[in-house]
């Protein structure tokens, strides 16, 4: 039964043009790293889901190269729009949203103590990886130096989720004609990746409390 889920799956997605899924995903991260909607677009998992898809290593190759783009499009429009209106929104945050206030304020920290390695790590961060970019922007930071830490950690983090992706996909259909089951076989490998990331991310936060603290 999870051959036949996974070989509609693949199947559904592998009916979309190529192209047109690979710039889904970079659309889909260039929601995900925009100003909060992070929060409510899965643009890890849609990376992950239209990885599974390919077969082609120069399709790979793109793929990482439309994740990274729509990543720096997206950080780069939180960068503007801090730039431009930061103060404001801080100001807003603070009357309407106290919470969020509290997360600006700890972030803006965070930033001033860790300077371009916040940058980096921030796309590991949850929460963060929203609110740096917009901060970075509303400090007067340098693009140019914000886009030399933050380039790096897209680059890896594209990698690493359209190569699991991949991986699994491709070990899918090598399977699939020889091993009853092998749909458990693509679930592990992404359920591992998964978890990996998480363990990472963890372990990222947990290093950088000292310096999210007050």
């Amino acid at each position: 039964m999870i051959d036949d889920a996974i070989d509609l799956l693949l199947e559904t997605i592998g009916s979309i043009d190529p192209l047109l899924r690979t710039l889904l995903a970079g659309l889909a991260m260039l929601l995900e790293t925009s100003v909060l909607l992070g929060l409510v677009v899965p643009g890890d998992t849609i990376v992950i889901i239209a990885a599974l898809a390919v077969e082609q290593w120069p399709w790979w190759l793109a793929l990482i190269a439309a994740t990274v783009i729509g990543a720096i499009c997206g950080e780069s429009i939180g960068f503007a729009i801090g730039r431009w209106i930061g103060p404001a929104i801080d100001r807003w945050l603070a009357r309407r949203w106290p919470k969020a206030s509290l997360r600006w304020r700890r972030t803006e920290r965070y930033l001033a103590r860790r300077g371009g390695i916040a940058i980096f790590l921030s796309r590991f961060l949850p929460v963060a990886h929203s609110l740096v970019p917009l901060i970075a922007g509303s400090a007067g930071m340098p693009y140019r130096r914000f886009l030399a830490w933050t380039l790096p950690a897209c680059i890896l983090w594209a990698t690493a989720y359209s190569s699991a992706g991949w991986l699994a996909g491709g070990t899918y259909r090598e399977l699939a004609d020889e091993l009853h089951g092998a749909g458990f076989v693509l679930v592990g490998v992404v359920v591992v990746f998964l978890v990996g990331a998480y363990v990472v991310k963890r372990l990222v936060s947990r290093s950088e409390a000292r310096h999210l603290d007050d």
